[in-house]
């Protein structure tokens, strides 16, 4: 992209001005762009309720985000792993139990680089497993709460999408042959991009235009991701990189996903991050998405696949 609608600096936080009547849903705050949204979120009076696997982090969290930011902040969190679909399920339930709108829905938690192919309690390759069957089914069961709210989803994806296979390995879902921690990321992440684009398309299809879904990458930032599931290497490696200017802050690594969630007009067309040298860093705007990402029968196939593994028909 040559020029970026927000000018030279790109989308900052200094465009969301106060969002006291808005209520935000994220994943995954307990550390990295997750927290660093959170923490900005908050900041502009917004309400924000956590979803953590972890609810003794999640509770030092938010004793840290009252530090940081005074005890007046509206935080709260709710149990959360990606990793079981009934888990997801009671989430949801408890999420519209006691959340009565969401402006915006934000899926950032994910795993990465797992090293051994490792199965979920339902039977899904892990990655697989969580950052697109579990995102999937919980973005589909908070839908009619999203819909009410004229609100927002979005799907924190990855510049991974385009470093594996250019479509989806239909004929071998778990990768029981060729499992590689990189390329069953990039699986991943390649599935929760397409099926936010296919969202779009049955949301425009049905005549729904109050829903917007927004994908969106956090560039390389300084966060725990690789550092909690890959490989001693990759570890190795990306400690090694985090230390180099390649790499930039997690706060600035949320910008993207707060961009998607409040910035009026966005166009849902596109794919929003760091617009820097190989899209690692730099101004946030959007980026080139690879045709392979919206292949149309591809989309399709996989949503009809997503809806048969989680057992959801959205409501669309």
């Amino acid at each position: 992209m040559n020029t970026n609608i927000f000018g030279k600096k790109g989308w900052t936080p200094e465009r969301m001005g106060n969002l006291s009547d808005k209520i935000f849903v994220i994943t995954g705050t307990t550390s990295g762009t997750g927290f660093e949204a959170a923490k900005i979120l908050l900041s502009k009076e917004a309400k924000v309720v956590m979803l953590n696997r972890n609810t003794k982090k999640a509770e030092n969290t938010i004793k840290t985000l009252k530090e940081i930011l005074g005890n007046n902040i509206k935080v709260s969190n709710i149990h959360l792993d990606l990793a079981t679909l009934a888990s997801v399920k009671k989430s949801a339930q408890d999420i519209l139990k006691t959340v009565s709108k969401i402006d915006a829905l934000i899926c950032n938690a994910a795993i990465a680089q797992v090293p051994k192919q490792t199965l979920t309690v339902d039977g899904f390759e892990s990655q697989l497993g969580v950052n697109h069957y579990g995102n999937f089914l919980l973005q589909a069961l908070l839908y009619p709460r999203i819909e009410e709210s004229k609100g927002r989803i979005v799907t924190v994806g990855s510049m991974g999408y385009n470093l594996g296979l250019k479509t989806i390995q239909f004929n071998d879902m778990n990768w029981d042959k060729n499992y590689s921690p990189n390329g069953v990321y990039s699986q991943s992440k390649l599935a929760q991009i397409m099926c936010i684009y296919e969202l779009q398309d049955r949301l425009k299809k049905a005549g729904k235009t109050t829903v917007k879904a927004y994908a969106c990458h956090p560039g390389a930032s300084r966060t725990s991701l690789i550092k909690t599931n890959g490989s001693l290497l990759t570890r190795f490696i990306w400690q090694i990189m985090k230390l180099t200017p390649m790499v930039q802050s997690a706060e600035k690594g949320a910008y993207p996903q707060l961009m998607c969630a409040t910035e009026p007009n966005l166009n849902e067309a596109g794919f929003y991050g760091p617009t820097g040298s190989g899209y690692f860093k730099g101004p946030v705007g959007e980026c080139k998405l690879e045709p392979h990402a919206k292949d149309k029968p591809v989309m399709e196939k996989l949503w009809a696949i997503s809806e048969k593994a989680t057992g959801i028909k959205w409501n669309v």
